[in-house]
């Protein structure tokens, strides 16, 4: 029974009651009364999990198990709350620096964290006392797999996990998959999906199928396949199949009463479209559910809502139904393969171009596979998620055909102009993904192509003529292994990746432990003694306001630097207002002196949860920092604004990462020169030239334009020997930067050879925190650095 208190989300009754009494009567038998409970909880375990995990998307089930597993160890006293805590938050100890190349201070930081608890006192030293071996274990392939140094491989499997998030992040969804079937079983963390047929057999007139839409995918045929083995057919006018959205309503309704009545199945597709009838359907559902013939069933599908406003399907047909998800296939194999399987050996013979038609179609199916997948990589794959679809490739082959047939030459500009702006670039609403896009089919439809020169990834040339059924061969027989490569990206990309999904896996279960407001981390305080301790500490370390009428006094020539620290100034104090007026208000809220509002509430779940408090992100920069790091960045902020108002004078180096609005600075730059040489604004643009040198080494600003640091480069790094771009070393995600020696000069007297348009974004959220963008020198084709994603970040 501790189980269902376990469960995550709230339970639906009908559905659920069914799959429970099912796994009530499966549980083995036993006379001895602790055997035959275990068998219970065994089984009633296994069936939950089947139950739920079906109707998730596969990166939600492994935050789902996660929390299933720490739970159930937590009510059996199996592991420490505060070792669960720390492993969840991940506090890191600011301003530290790692004394050993082979972790990051944000790693070193992590570690000196976890000294301070006693289980782990003296690991920092261990470390540094013995470098190369813990160095080996922490480069390892798979160091979830391997034994930790010294006496800490004896540590438990939660201390072990504890101390791997600190030495390597991008490991732990593997380590956490482990770590669950240690603990529950490897039947927890198989990931083949439920035959529907098993599925099928758990609905009935009252319990209809729910399924979940994914784009590419129509889990419909699953019915269809079913339906054809015990006799439902279309052709046998016992299965109806209606598309909602298109005035289908009252023929739904005429078909469900027609197959409640005589045993027929039914298809409701696309329910989210017609929102003003789900009450009905509710209602419907709800009369058909008893006295309806035994064999009538209905199955219905919808899209996920992206927003929590967006969420309007009744309770009551989720409540009844069993739910469940179909994902299109995952990695590059199985993507190249389902792009092929939308043709047939008729499709590759209807032009009679046909080398040139047949290249060209296998370019475009890589091409649309690469697009398709590449969104795993998070914003440095796109900055924003498209919904590229089958249909703009088959469009694609279409015009593509066409266009042959009717051009003595291939027109090889038209058909990436075609493909690339319209058919996908239509979806398109960033300039840096158009940019990224039109930048691959340069280099897969281009004349090279007919010359057998040219190579879709590292390894993998294209093909030449073929049949139908051999190009399928090919991709088996000569794709290399999944890898960042076969998308032009670095392999420290998917490092990259793995981390940030192993950091959302842990802050959605860190979000989802119960807040009964009772003792925490297992030392005894309780919830609101840690706020009250934290609230006092920041309203302690924050400095007072910046007195503006005193700033503007002294300001007297108003020139483009000193306006943007006077607008930088005011933003600040705009910030920390609300940061002291809110935590004071909560302080009396705690006290029991002011009525806890359900803005206070929030205040304190976020500080309790190391978040930044949506009041206080609304007057800030952006960030993706946890609340004591943005805290301890916000500080340095002021600290740096202090310096420079102290006497206007702009720094040596100037911190462009500390800006509220880093455009106004760079703008800035432009202003002072135009007015300096009389040049005007709308034809500079800025000149950056990157020195060898970092922040220490200058003690005075430049004559002209400015020195600025604190940038970091994700996707490659910067070469200090040869001043150009060039290929990041592994494991090093998102080296620093030298200085960048920034000053403004006419458009036209810019270089524009061997020079790669790098973006600036504030944060690796990229997309909207957009600043400008660095010419920055390249020996290589600027178009590897826009497919490897690279772009210089303010933040990391």
């Amino acid at each position: 029974l501790n189980l269902l208190n376990s469960v995550p989300a709230p339970v639906c009754p009908q559905a659920f009651s069914v799959v429970f009494q099912k796994a009530v009567v499966r549980a083995n038998p036993d006379e001895v009364l602790k055997q035959r409970l275990s068998n219970l909880i065994d089984s009633i375990t296994s069936s939950i999990f089947q139950y739920t995990t079906r109707g998730l998307f596969e990166c939600d089930k492994l935050t789902y198990i996660a929390q299933l597993t720490f739970q159930i160890l937590l009510m059996n006293k199996e592991i420490n709350p505060a070792e669960l805590d720390f492993l969840l938050r991940y506090p890191v100890q600011p301003g530290v620096t790692s004394p050993v190349d082979f972790l990051s201070n944000h790693s070193w930081g992590g570690i000196k964290s976890l000294c301070s608890m006693e289980q782990f006192r003296n690991l920092d030293r261990d470390i540094e006392g013995s470098a190369k071996r813990w160095k080996k274990f922490v480069e390892s392939e798979n160091p979830e797999k391997e034994k930790f140094p010294q006496e800490w491989k004896s540590k438990s499997s939660l201390q072990k996990l504890c101390m791997m998030r600190a030495l390597r992040p991008d490991r732990m969804t593997y380590a956490v998959r482990d770590f669950v079937e240690e603990k529950l079983g490897s039947k927890y963390v198989i990931g083949r999906s439920l035959d529907f047929s098993v599925s099928f057999e758990e609905s009935s007139p009252a319990t209809p199928m729910f399924f979940i839409l994914s784009p590419g995918v129509d889990p419909l045929k699953d019915v269809e396949k079913h339906g054809k083995k015990v006799g439902y057919t279309f052709d046998n006018k016992n299965f109806h199949n209606i598309s909602l959205g298109q005035g289908q309503e009252i023929i739904a309704e005429q078909a469900l009463d027609l197959a409640a009545k005589n045993g027929h199945w039914v298809i409701l597709q696309n329910i989210h479209l017609v929102a003003r009838w789900l009450g009905t359907l509710e209602k419907l559902l709800e009369q058909h559910a008893y006295g309806s013939h035994e064999n009538f069933r209905v199955f219905v599908s919808a899209e996920p809502s992206s927003t929590p406003e967006g969420h309007i399907i009744p309770q009551g047909i989720l409540e009844s139904s069993i739910k469940i998800t179909n994902e299109p296939p995952t990695g590059m194999h199985a993507n190249l393969h389902k792009a092929l399987d939308n043709f047939t050996q008729d499709t590759v013979e209807m032009c009679a171009r046909e080398n040139e038609f047949k290249s060209i179609l296998f370019a475009l199916c890589y091409f649309h596979a690469v697009v398709a997948e590449r969104r795993k990589f998070g914003p440095q794959g796109w900055n924003r998620s498209y919904p590229f679809n089958t249909g703009d490739l088959t469009i694609s082959i279409n015009v593509l055909h066409n266009y042959l047939e009717a051009n003595p030459k291939v027109p090889y500009d038209d058909l990436r102009y075609l493909f690339g702006e319209i058919m996908y670039g239509g979806h398109i609403t960033d300039d840096w993904d158009r940019r990224l896009c039109r930048t691959y089919l340069e280099e897969y439809i281009k004349p090279e192509m007919m010359e057998g020169e040219l190579y879709l990834a590292p390894g993998f040339p294209l093909p030449g003529n073929m049949d139908y059924n051999s190009y399928h061969e090919y991709i088996d027989n000569a794709l290399p292994a999944e890898s960042p490569y076969l998308y032009g990206l670095h392999p420290n990309a998917e490092i990259g990746f793995l981390t940030q999904t192993s950091e959302k896996l842990f802050r959605t279960v860190l979000e989802m432990q119960p807040r009964d407001g009772g003792t925490c981390e297992g030392s005894g305080t309780t919830r609101e003694d840690k706020v009250r301790s934290l609230v006092e500490d920041i309203l302690e370390k924050l400095p007072e306001e910046f007195n503006m009428t005193e700033l503007l006094t002294r300001a007297e020539e108003k020139t483009p630097y000193q306006v943007v620290l006077l607008q930088e100034c005011e933003r600040m104090n705009f910030l920390t207002q609300e940061i002291r007026h809110s935590l004071y208000e909560l302080n009396l809220g705690l006290k029991g002196e002011l009525t806890v509002t359900t803005d206070m509430e929030n205040l304190q779940n976020a500080i309790f949860l190391d978040m930044v408090p949506e009041n206080w992100n609304k007057r800030a920069y952006p960030s993706m920092s946890g609340l004591a790091l943005w805290f301890t960045d916000l500080l340095a902020r002021i600290k740096e604004l202090e310096a420079w108002s102290a006497d206007f004078i702009l720094p040596s180096a100037v911190w462009l990462a500390g800006f509220f609005n880093p455009q106004s600075f760079l703008t800035a730059i432009m202003q002072a020169m135009a007015r300096r040489n009389e040049w005007p604004l709308d034809s500079m643009g800025l000149q950056c030239d990157v020195t060898k040198k970092n922040r220490e080494d200058f003690s005075s600003p430049p004559r002209e334009g400015a020195y600025v640091h604190g940038l970091y480069m994700e996707g490659a790094r910067w070469d200090t020997q040869t001043g150009m771009i060039v290929d990041a070393r592994l494991k090093e995600l998102t080296p620093p930067m030298p200085v960048i020696f920034i000053r403004a000069t006419p458009v036209d007297k810019q270089e524009s050879k061997n020079i790669y348009q790098c973006p600036v974004y504030k944060t690796r959220e990229r997309g909207q925190t957009y600043v400008w963008t660095f010419n920055l020198k390249t020996k290589e084709n600027s178009s590897k650095w826009t497919l490897a994603g690279v772009a210089l970040l303010l933040q990391i």
